[in-house]
């Protein structure tokens, strides 16, 4: 059974039909109308007027995109060259990186190298050593080296830069490494000679990176520019210097001098930049300073009446002459 809502659509679906027939078939004439038209003479005059009249418009159209087709290009033109630049940039940042890593190296290899060459000269069996971190602080001036006890250093081991300038000395030790104490901190004491009059006096370490020579002789004449080197002075054969005779420790830069003191003090500009250091040798084969316990003199002999071994003489006080008696 069909309801009389389809009932009526059917009656009116041929009406329909008929109906997009004759507006597609009229449509169709006129198109025909229109393209036998077109071909006549006052048809194109028309068209020509009318192209004519719209060609001011259609340019307008047509610069104001290709305006917009320059500014969309100009838009996507400087997105590549931003990202270009920011590629390059960080090019740039990683050579200028490598180039500081490389200016680093250069340095230490140069260092290194001016250490090496000295090396055969000395008399002594040193180890080549890295500074790896710096303390510069306002109290101290220490350095670590990465070479430690491992290496054959021990603490009081004499540690020297380029040219066999005096750098300090092992402080602090490690397996692998260990802390050097600079002569340009404050507890650091050296005693200096002045090369030109072989006068001495102590060279204390000063914050500021300019040592200061203390205690020379005021009848001694002091020569701006004249080398320091260290007096390696011992007391007998028991007792050496800690640091070995002949190390440069800087020159003279300044003199200070009080016309009523016995003394007088030169302030002196160590050999190598004490700041800057990258590398260094560190003497492991001399014996300075006071000796140790089991090494002190004796008074202890053998049998036959020699010492015994590694023994120094035992110094004992003149015999008191008895009183004769007499008036």
């Amino acid at each position: 059974m069909v309801s009389g809502r389809l009932a009526g659509y059917g009656h009116r679906a041929p009406r329909i039909a008929r109906r997009r027939a004759l507006v597609f078939s009229g449509l169709l004439g006129m198109s025909f109308v229109l393209m036998l038209a077109s071909a006549t003479a006052p048809v194109a005059e028309l068209q020509r007027g009318l192209a004519f009249a719209l060609a001011p418009i259609a340019e307008a159209v047509n610069g104001a995109g290709a305006q917009v087709r320059s500014i969309v290009e100009a838009a996507g033109e400087i997105d590549r060259l931003r990202r270009e630049n920011a590629a390059l940039r960080a090019d740039n940042d990683r050579l200028d990186q490598r180039n500081r890593t490389l200016e680093a190296l250069a340095v230490e290899n140069e260092q290194l190298t001016a250490l090496l060459a000295i090396r055969n000269s000395l008399d002594y069996s040193t180890v080549a050593a890295r500074v790896i971190s710096r303390e510069l602080a306002d109290v101290n001036r220490v350095v670590m080296i990465d070479a430690g006890s491992s290496a054959g250093l021990r603490i009081g081991d004499v540690v020297i830069g380029a040219g066999g300038a005096l750098v300090g000395r092992v402080t602090d030790l490690g397996a692998e490494a260990a802390q050097v104490t600079l002569i340009s901190d404050p507890a650091s004491t050296v005693i200096g000679e002045l090369a030109t009059t072989r006068a001495t006096g102590e060279v204390v370490g000063d914050l500021g990176g300019t040592l200061v020579m203390t205690k020379i002789d005021a009848t001694q004449q002091i020569t701006l520019g004249d080398e320091v080197v260290t007096a390696g002075i011992s007391l007998g054969p028991a007792i050496r210097s800690p640091y070995p005779k002949g190390l440069v420790i800087g020159r003279v830069v300044d003199a200070a001098r009080d016309p009523n003191a016995v003394v007088q003090t030169a302030f002196i500009e160590p050999a190598v930049d004490l700041n800057k250091i990258e590398a260094v040798l560190v003497i492991t084969d001399y014996q300075g300073g006071i000796p140790s316990i089991d090494n002190l003199p004796s008074d202890q002999v053998n049998p036959d009446g020699t010492l015994p071994d590694t023994e120094q003489p035992y110094a004992t006080l003149a015999p008191t002459p008895r009183p004769s008696g007499r008036p």
